[in-house]
């Protein structure tokens, strides 16, 4: 199933819910510092509450101190005792799952939050209500299955979701049988089993070394800083005869053109270089080329994987600024090359952007005969202390509804300025 709606509420620098869809290339553009990233991150956070054993709502361990901090900061204006607001939807075509949680801050000095959550799933639902008069160290519970409602229950949790383990109602008259029946039990596990895995790759991806040494074994995944790219291609070349290799040259023809990406074995140690197409005795060590190139290479490598051994279950890949250190000629380029990821793969992107021309190129695809539902786009702005995100939406001509004044303006407020530069230049008098 796909992910296909996020509400956040009382998050980070959102005071307001703010309700986003999900399309299968949804697109978040904002000014510096207007919350941008905060939102294209929070599926990352609310993954460590989804896929856990952890106690606590989320696992924050899992992603850092540079990417998270403490729960309180979650808080919008890091209110001791606040609490954020999460509401996820996930469907697919035959069927439609729903997560809806607050999770409160109860102690100033440590982690220590608790879960209301309601989970709604095909023929199956799930309530929990907070006693907020209970003390926090032992909180009770209202559980709502259908229209039995059963109170005073101590519940335990594995992230945002209730957990059935030995003890779990230590203490209650009523047994664990008698509280979750077999159903919701698998209701619960399911929405764990449905929700789409997530991938991040952050705004800085990894600078490639002079040289390797070959893994005992491939990698699994890039990391969120594209660490393992190169050597993904390495044993990838070494067990399977560079498929990947040969698919990634493939991806970065029009954005390296004339130069091809080679493996050189050194014996114990080997390199990642490009090779001129004019003579194969012209390279470049990756180490010596431009930063654009290196920034991109985890992403044309994590397409080529989806290619080569199409993802089980479905994704979510978010990923900050794609264009970074690119020059504009190939923003347009990366635009393209998630649009095909998607229709050849089914993955799907949420991707923070400061690139007009990627957002042109988009525009076009729609104009010429790509559904308009394939692409949302939302603006960030911050204002009075607080952020919004507002939708932007998209026509069969690629129009938009709404542009925020300012953005994306500069060249012509620039070529504007240029031209009254001049015309003082030639006439003193129209100073």
């Amino acid at each position: 199933m796909a992910l296909v709606r996020m509400a956040l509420g009382n998050y980070r620098c959102f005071a307001q819910r703010q309700d986003i869809e999900l399309r299968p290339i949804t697109v978040v553009l904002g000014r510096n510092n207007s919350g941008k990233s905060a939102l294209v991150r929070a599926p990352v956070l609310i993954d460590t509450g989804i896929r856990t054993d952890a106690p606590t709502p989320f696992d924050l361990d899992r992603l850092g101190e540079g990417l998270v901090g403490r729960f309180v900061d979650l808080i919008h204006g890091r209110r001791a005792h606040g609490g954020i607001e999460i509401d996820l939807t996930v469907e697919d075509e035959l069927n439609r799952s729903r997560l809806r949680a607050t999770v409160q801050n109860v102690n100033r000095d440590r982690y220590d939050s608790q879960v209301v959550s309601e989970l709604e799933l095909p023929e199956s639902g799930i309530r929990l209500e907070w006693e907020l008069n209970d003390p926090a160290d032992n909180p009770r519970y209202s559980i709502m299955v259908g229209d039995e409602v059963q109170e005073n229950l101590p519940v335990r949790f594995r992230g945002l979701l209730p957990t059935r383990s030995l003890g779990l109602w230590q203490g209650s008259p009523l047994s664990s049988d008698a509280v979750f029946s077999d159903h919701v039990i698998e209701a619960i596990y399911e929405f764990r089993r449905i929700f789409p895995t997530i991938r991040y790759f952050g705004p800085f991806r990894e600078q490639p070394q002079r040289r390797y040494l070959l893994p005992a074994r491939m990698p699994k995944e890039l990391g969120s800083t594209g660490l393992h790219a190169a050597r993904i291609l390495a044993s990838d070349t070494a067990g399977r005869q560079g498929e990947l290799i040969r698919r990634v040259n493939k991806g970065i023809a029009e954005l390296l053109p004339g130069w091809t990406l080679d493996l050189v074995d050194g014996g114990e140690v080997w390199s990642l270089v490009l090779r001129s197409a004019t003579g194969e005795d012209v390279t470049v060590n990756l180490a010596d080329a431009g930063t654009g190139v290196a920034q991109t290479l985890p992403i044309f490598v994590q397409r080529a994987l989806d290619l080569v051994d199409p993802p089980r279950r479905p994704v979510l890949e978010i990923i900050e600024q794609p264009e970074l250190h690119l020059h504009p000629a190939a923003h347009a380029g990366l635009a393209d090359l998630y649009l095909a990821a998607w229709q050849a793969t089914g993955v799907r992107f949420l991707i923070e952007t400061h690139s007009e021309t990627f957002l042109l190129r988009l525009r076009r695809r729609v104009a010429e005969g790509l559904d308009p539902d394939t692409i949302a786009i939302y603006f960030v702005e911050h204002d009075n202390g607080s952020a919004q995100a507002r939708r932007i939406h998209i026509d069969a001509d690629g129009n938009l509804d709404y542009w925020p004044t300012g953005v994306f303006s500069e060249d012509y407020e620039e070529t504007r300025a240029l031209a009254r530069a001049q015309w003082t230049r030639q006439d003193p008098r129209a100073r």
